[in-house]
């Protein structure tokens, strides 16, 4: 590993991050100072474990990406934590044995060689040591740890299928890091919207056998997000000769994806078949005392005390996945850090309640929505998905879409799809009931009865 000077570029990207950012934006998250760089791992540091959180949740990817465009390297951050305090504290007056600094600084190095650098592509915060293991997910752990173990030779290829927020990405890196820490294997992580998006160029720019080299001779390729390539005919055809060269040559190949194989549209059949070739996993949401373990380690790892109650409290109300549990105690956190005040039941209660009343902690579902409606106006399931068009088949149609469209996280076309119509249907059937909203008196207090009835259906579930 080689030191590198990176600090000007460094300096440089700041300077220009403070002119694109407000400057109380600028003066709240920018608080980050440049300690070192090994390979083209910049180490920076922040005050607090939160503002570490915080800064790589929010601006990780995109001061890589200036750093990038200046240096031309893909250069990943590291984060250590330096309370500002202390810094501030240190009387400037005060002598320090000189060779006890160069000691100090020879053993820091030693200690830096020793480690191994971070892979640049993979989130270090994503091991198996950090992944709470529950009924939900225990299956695609354990694979997981085999393959990572084993890279190549077991249950290869590996897809790790389930919904936003239930721990994909954070197994697949997991992989990518173990392997990583314990061999010299040549490992790429990319989702399939970047792994497509340099296809392209490349193609354009009419270096294909380079990115051919690159793909086709990697020992471990993590695609996150296969659902992406629907419809991508040419990349498509491209990961399959390149899924048939790693596969021959017995390297690992992991995927991911939001829905089982079977549910994808517009793959080709024998792309989906290598797809469905090896181990296929899922990812359920997390159970109530998975929920709470899962809490318990976020709370380990920021070194933060919560009381029992208040974890109870949350693991109760937040069923849907990880990334909402993560996002709950990062407001709790965030009140209890700015404010100075302990987090008590009540507090929780009342910072959380607009989380905890959301539709979609209800576990609601288009489908959901569809069989809500079709009893409501005395009609059959099959009904709303079917080519009827008759009179109240249509409006409660357009209504089931229009409700699936505020209270559900479907993206159109999603919801399209679940009515087995195209995303422009959807569009005509939002707008006729925002017309109808406007025209007819009791259509809205029709929708929030209908409303109070699905998620009273949701809760139920």
């Amino acid at each position: 590993m080689a030191e590198q000077d990176y600090e000007v570029f460094w300096q440089e990207a700041l300077s220009l991050i403070r002119g694109e950012k407000d400057e109380p934006e600028f003066a709240m998250w920018f608080d980050i100072e440049y300690l070192r760089a090994v390979d083209d791992v910049i180490t920076v540091t922040v005050p607090s474990a939160f503002y570490r959180d915080q800064v790589k949740q929010r601006y990780q990817n995109y001061i890589e990406t200036k750093i990038r465009d200046l240096t031309g390297k893909n250069v990943s951050l590291l984060f250590e934590i330096k309370p500002r305090e202390r810094a501030r504290n240190i009387n400037k007056d005060e002598k320090v044995n000189e060779k006890t600094i160069k000691t100090s600084s020879i053993t820091n190095q030693i200690a830096i060689i020793k480690e191994k650098a971070p892979h640049s592509q993979l989130n270090r915060d994503y091991t198996f040591d950090k992944y709470v293991i529950g009924d939900n997910n225990s299956f695609a752990a354990n694979a997981a740890k085999a393959i990572a173990l084993n890279p190549g030779n077991t249950y290869n290829p590996l897809l790790i299928y389930g919904g936003v927020g239930l721990g994909k990405t954070h197994l697949m890196q997991s992989i990518g890091n173990l392997i990583h820490d314990k061999s010299e294997s040549k490992i790429i992580y990319i989702t399939a919207e970047n792994f497509t998006n340099e296809f392209i160029r490349e193609v354009k720019e009419d270096r294909m056998s380079a990115f051919k080299n690159k793909y086709r001779h990697t020992d471990v390729l993590l695609i996150d997000d296969i659902h992406f390539l629907q419809g991508k005919t040419q990349t498509q055809e491209e990961l399959f000769y390149t899924f048939d060269a790693l596969y021959d040559a017995k390297k690992q190949i992991v995927f991911t994806c939001d829905r089982p194989v079977s549910e994808l549209k517009q793959i080709t059949d024998r792309l989906r078949t290598r797809f469905e070739r090896g181990l296929n996993v899922d990812l359920q949401p997390p159970k109530y005392e998975t929920r709470c373990a899962i809490l318990k380690k976020k709370m380990e790892e920021r070194h933060i005390t919560i009381p029992d109650e208040v974890i109870n409290l949350v693991s109760k109300n937040i069923s849907t996945n990880i990334r909402d549990l993560e996002a709950a105690l990062t407001k709790l956190i965030a009140y209890a850090e700015l404010l100075g005040k302990p987090i008590t039941l009540d507090i929780a209660q009342q910072q959380l309640k607009d989380v905890f009343s959301s539709p979609k902690q209800f576990n609601i579902s288009t489908e959901t929505i569809m069989r809500v409606i079709a009893e409501y106006f005395n009609l059959s399931y099959s009904d709303l998905k079917g080519p009827k068009r008759g009179q109240s088949i249509v409006l409660a149609r357009q209504l089931a879409m229009y409700i699936a469209r505020e209270i559900t996280e479907d993206t159109l076309t999603e919801i399209g799809q679940t009515f087995n119509r195209d995303y422009s249907t959807v569009i005509h059937a939002i707008s006729r009931i925002d017309e109808r909203i406007r025209t007819d008196s009791t259509m809205e207090p029709t929708i929030e009865t209908l409303k109070r009835t699905i998620r009273e259906a949701g809760s139920k579930l």
